[in-house]
């Protein structure tokens, strides 16, 4: 099948700013390339690192980018503010949607796929008789335009059952369940010689046990309830990591939140490594310092990979009951915490448990790093195509 995907017009594919759908996308591109199961098209936005990455040279996977930083864009895209209101997105967004399309309508496709914008659907059934399909990473399924989109919509790619078992009767005999996956080769877990020169790279002891937290410092991940647990544990062996900005990309930004994240710290300044943003490949090397990995989101994230690389890496897991995270694990390699009144209590319990239990920090360590072979990116990429396929056919196409 020839193939259109429209990118979420915020960051570029390939993942040279990281996130964690453009890493999706980049797994089952690179399966599409080794098996050349269709022909690709990769609508996205443009970023100068782009020119370094060989992926993009590919006979099956074709790459056509929209320079959204350029002065012409910038001028036409706000015109296009002024006289554009009450659409599903921003006008940001909208605008990179009719800039693709634009460039889209110049070819045939069989099937265009919208990553993580179902409300693209809304234009594009009024515009085109191609089949369209969402591949849902967010819990969208909840908002008030649902209804209309999801009539738009030929099929659903769901990352999670959590999201799935959203989907009104009507429609989930067009969504297909999908689990992400991650690059296990990368993820893993390396050699104790390795992980202690990490650690002496991030200034951390022999003796000391390392809570991780990767992610966006946002107030819907749970970062103030982790640190509000540690200083409440008092404990001095204990150092929480911190791999993430305040944004998308590398752009760190001062808000509220990270001022009251920073002061808060203050209180664990010598307790605290703060890494701010850093690129994707870089994750793998600084989780091998850690001793357990903490997920306190406040949000349901539908099924999170921060999970799948912190077992992969063989770290247990501390994460909230919500979403599609207890489909990620099980007993042998967690504990889930509910985001209730006694949530900071309860997650310092936890981490207290494991602080004081070294074999069953190994025990659930080794549980996360075979669990998590469940969730290569070649399954995840061979059932991304699998469900394409089953969609298809289901809609007689």
């Amino acid at each position: 099948m020839r193939i259109a995907i429209i990118t979420s017009g915020i960051l570029p594919v390939p993942a040279v700013l990281g996130g964690a759908v453009e890493n999706l996308i980049d797994n089952y591109l690179e399966y599409n390339s080794i098996h050349k199961i269709h022909d690709i098209t990769i609508y996205s936005v443009y970023n100068k690192r782009i020119k370094s990455i060989k992926k993009t040279s590919s006979d099956v996977n074709h790459y056509i980018y929209i320079h959204t930083e350029s002065y012409f864009y910038r001028i036409s895209r706000k015109l296009y503010s002024l006289f554009h209101h009450d659409e599903v997105y921003n006008y940001y967004i909208e605008y990179f949607f009719e800039q693709s399309y634009k460039l889209m309508s110049e070819h045939e496709y069989d099937l265009i796929i919208l990553e993580n914008r179902p409300g693209f659907s809304l234009k594009l059934s009024q515009r085109t008789n191609i089949p369209l399909v969402s591949h849902i990473h967010f819990d969208v399924l909840s908002s008030p335009n649902w209804d209309s989109i999801s009539k738009c919509l030929n099929g659903i790619i769901c990352v999670s059952n959590y999201l799935h078992n959203k989907a009104t009767k009507d429609i989930q005999n067009k969504c297909i369940t999908v689990h992400n996956g991650i690059n296990l080769s990368l993820f893993k877990k390396i050699n104790k010689a390795d992980r202690l020169l990490t650690r002496k790279s991030l200034n951390i002891s022999d003796n000391d046990i390392v809570l991780v937290y990767c992610g966006r410092i946002d107030p819907i991940k749970g970062v103030k309830e982790l640190i509000e647990a540690i200083i409440m544990l008092k404990e001095n062996r204990l150092k929480l990591l911190i791999i993430g900005g305040s944004n998308y990309g590398d752009q760190n930004i001062e808000n509220e939140y990270i001022i009251a994240v920073k002061k808060l710290l203050r209180s664990i300044n010598d307790q605290t490594i703060f890494t701010g943003y850093q690129p994707y490949s870089e994750i793998p090397r600084l989780l091998s310092a850690a001793d357990i990995a903490v997920i306190p989101s406040l949000c349901d994230d539908a099924f999170p990979t921060t999970v799948l690389e912190a077992m992969a890496t063989g770290l247990p897991i501390i994460a909230s009951n919500r979403g599609g995270i207890p489909e990620q694990v099980d007993e042998r390699n967690a504990i889930l915490i509910n985001t209730d009144e006694n949530m900071v209590k309860n997650l310092a319990l936890s981490i207290n448990t494991l602080i004081k239990d070294k074999s069953l920090r190994t025990k659930m360590g080794e549980a996360s790093q075979q669990k998590s072979h469940q969730y290569g990116k070649e399954l995840y990429a061979e059932n991304f195509f699998k469900a394409i396929n089953a969609l298809i056919k289901y809609n007689g196409k």
